[in-house]
């Protein structure tokens, strides 16, 4: 059974393998959707490791004894789990093919002990019907196959995270059904990144794509730290209808002498600046709208704007899942079981007074 499969070599078909984000990108990536290379390391791979190190009895002992109405038992329960995990050793067999694949990549890029960005992707992640959004680990500016090794095992434990063990609770999924896959790619420069829906979050309107963006990684827009700008585009016209610059105090970037990633304060001059190009807006926003049509259904999308690339090839996208709040509403009639015609016959029998 292969532990390693690289990312263009997957599609849709492969979440038991490699969860639903690597297999997402690698269906991007057959569609011609630019995606930054990179591996996965399969679930059978996980499989391997939680068995030759014993944890697999004892992972379903600490879960069996949670209460799961108590939110305070489930978070002792994860940090017992995922101490566990983290301190077990991962087989040489399993090294040795991580090293193989990080070097190859290495060489691929161009970049001695290349800076990765270490993805976690569960099988249930990122379905239709359920979001696992963010409930399991990302770790960005990897160097090195020490630090990459640590983090690939933080990402194995956080399928055991206090609010992902919650959301299968009240989900219904069974704990012991859901396995992981750790994507491993190359580290975007980003010199803007964020996030985009097909679709208007706020009303659901089909007809817009929504972008929010900040300067630096896109941690800063994903997790709320920062109010980001936001462009609204029509989708037809590929025209930027609305822009909205917010007042943008912080984001983050890689701190040259530590190799890690950092929050840095904007100066007051620059926090009122528009953070990205119009091109490169509508630029972004057309990769949406190839997105939307290759999946059929509305998408939230991660991207990035790399420094190190030429436009229009720098705009990248680091994740893709189906838009789960308006997809899931019933759609109808506007009028309900009413034609237009019963509508406007009804207005015209109603009793008629004059002054009205």
């Amino acid at each position: 059974m292969s532990r390693i499969v690289w990312l263009d070599q997957l599609g849709k078909e492969h979440v038991v393998l490699v969860g639903g984000k690597n297999a997402s990108l690698g269906e991007l990536m057959r569609a011609g959707i630019p995606v930054p290379p990179g591996f996965a390391l399969t679930t059978h791979a996980y499989q391997e490791f939680v068995t030759a190190s014993g944890l697999q009895g004892k992972i379903n002992q600490i879960l069996n004894d949670m209460d799961q109405k108590d939110p305070a038992s489930m978070e002792k329960a994860s940090l017992e789990i995922r101490a566990l995990m983290e301190g077990a050793p991962i087989s040489m067999e399993v090294e040795d093919d991580i090293g193989e694949a990080y070097r190859r990549l290495s060489r691929m890029c161009q970049v001695p002990a290349l800076p990765v960005a270490v993805r976690s992707s569960a099988t249930a992640e990122d379905l239709s019907d359920a979001s696992f959004a963010g409930q399991q680990d990302t770790f960005l500016w990897i160097r090195g196959m020490d630090d990459l090794l640590l983090h690939v095992k933080r990402c194995w434990s956080s399928l055991f995270s206090a609010r992902a063990i919650g959301y299968r609770v009240r989900m219904g999924f069974s704990h012991e059904g859901v396995s992981i896959s750790v994507g491993i790619q190359k580290m975007v420069n980003s010199w803007n990144a964020g996030v985009m829906f097909t679709l208007d979050p706020a009303t659901g309107d089909l007809s817009r794509i929504v972008i929010d963006a900040n300067w630096g990684f896109g941690e800063s827009v994903v997790s709320g730290e920062c109010t980001p700008d936001q462009f609204v585009v029509d989708k037809v016209s590929m025209q930027i209808i609305s822009r909205t610059i917010s007042r943008k105090h912080c984001y983050f970037t890689t701190d040259p002498e530590t190799q890690s990633v950092i929050k840095v304060p904007i100066p007051e001059e620059r926090q009122e600046n528009q953070c990205m190009l119009d091109e490169d807006v509508v630029n972004l926003a057309q990769i949406g709208k190839a997105v939307e049509a290759h999946y059929g259904r509305p998408m939230d999308i991660e991207w990035a704007i790399d420094k190190d690339l030429m436009a229009p090839g720098n705009v990248l996208i680091l994740q893709s899942r189906p838009e789960t709040v308006w997809s899931q509403r019933k759609t109808g009639p506007l009028l309900g079981k009413k034609s237009g015609l019963d509508l406007l016959m009804e207005r015209a029998m109603k009793p008629f007074r004059v002054g009205d």
